[in-house]
This record gives C-alpha cells, structure tokens and sequence, in this order.
C-alpha cells in the first residue's frame, strides 16, 4: 500500500446586488464589500468540483 495526496478543489458563487453609476463603480464597491467581509459567500454554493492524484508534481484533474 502507497500514501497519496488527494487535492479537491470546489468552486462557489453567489449573486449579490449593487447600486452603483456605472459597472466599473460597481466592481469597485463589490471588491470593497468583499475585503471588508460584507460579501460573504455561502459554502453550499458549489458550482464545480474536481479532484486530483498529486504525482510527482503533476496534477490530472478529475471531475467529481
């Protein structure tokens, strides 16, 4: 029997409102919100995950 390194790598997302004048005022406020934990997102928010065998530092991804 031989140990491996399993590597999981999940995505999440949510959809959060902003009023803003314009989309780039609006990126700005949503990055502020997120740096000062306003924007918080939800961990069962799984849009995508995969899994790896790490081998000799190379990784072939599989989808979970």
């Amino acid at each position: 029997m031989k140990e491996y390194e399993i590597i999981i790598e999940e995505t999440i997302s949510e959809a959060f409102t902003v009023i803003a004048q314009s989309p780039e005022e609006a990126l700005d406020i949503a990055r502020q919100k997120y740096r000062d934990c306003e924007f918080v997102l939800e961990p069962g928010n799984i849009t995508s995950s995969q899994m790896a065998v790490a081998n000799n530092n190379e990784l072939e991804w599989h989808e979970l």
